[in-house]
């Protein structure tokens, strides 16, 4: 029977060089058997000050904690790491690759609820998990999850963000099940995690709130402009070289 790791990382930073300073996780055995990581954990790279408008932790908070090697999850999500396995994450590029800087090599199957959110709700104006956690009405039901589980609730701290995570989680699995009846739905999140997305409308820039065939029409130099001097995500580069061809 497949087991679901669902887990978040708060680093010091978004650049190459930094390093996790929490994790949390639920590990899904089943609905009766759930495990728990909320786990500090020191780094010598130091935590950037907009890291910490973040998250909140700041060096003292990390400085006698274990490293991340040092931590029960690491070893546990090694213990796990097979193909009939799943990793969940939102934005599971970026925490994978924190993973990997600990010398983690993947063979777990990945569900990205970011990619899948993108796919099931392509009307939605943004994709980010607390924008979901309201638009979504997740809100209504986390207190009560948390409750049962003894977790505490806020914003951008690891254990919080994946309580939110797995109500998220549950909610795109109804969509699946209504998008494509008659496939297993994890299985079928898998499949979107690994499909880059056909955006609709700008997210940032001058066209922000555009639908963006539209103004491929009216402005294809900008988005030749776009392609070739912004820092972009798969799913906008994906789409931009679409209309271009």
């Amino acid at each position: 029977m497949a087991v679901y790791v669902l887990f978040d990382t708060e680093t010091t930073g978004n650049q190459e060089q930094d390093r996790i300073i929490q994790i949390g996780a639920m590990i899904v055995h089943s609905k009766e058997n759930i495990e728990l990581f909320d786990e500090l954990c020191s780094t010598s790279e130091p935590i950037k000050i907009e890291a910490m408008e973040v998250h909140n932790i700041t060096p003292d908070v990390i400085e006698n904690q274990p490293t991340y090697a040092e931590t029960a999850f690491a070893k546990k999500v090694v213990e796990l790491n097979q193909k009939e396995n799943y990793l969940i994450a939102h934005n599971i590029n970026f925490d994978l690759g924190m993973l990997e800087k600990e010398g983690f090599t993947n063979n777990y199957t990945l569900i990205d609820t970011v990619r899948c959110a993108k796919h099931l709700l392509p009307d939605s104006p943004y994709h980010r998990l607390q924008y979901l956690r309201y638009s979504l009405e997740l809100y209504k039901t986390e207190q009560a999850e948390a409750h049962k589980m003894g977790i505490t609730i806020k914003a951008h701290d690891a254990i919080g963000d994946v309580l939110v995570m797995k109500l998220l989680l549950s909610k795109l699995v109804q969509l699946t099940q209504t998008q494509f009846p008659g496939v297993n739905p994890m299985q079928k999140m898998a499949e979107l995690t690994q499909t880059p997305v056909l955006m609709k409308t700008f997210k940032f820039g001058k066209y922000k709130g555009r639908d963006i065939e539209e103004v491929s029409h009216e402005d294809i130099g900008y988005i030749k402009w776009m392609r070739n001097n912004l820092d972009l995500d798969e799913d906008m580069a994906f789409t931009l070289d679409s209309y271009l061809g």
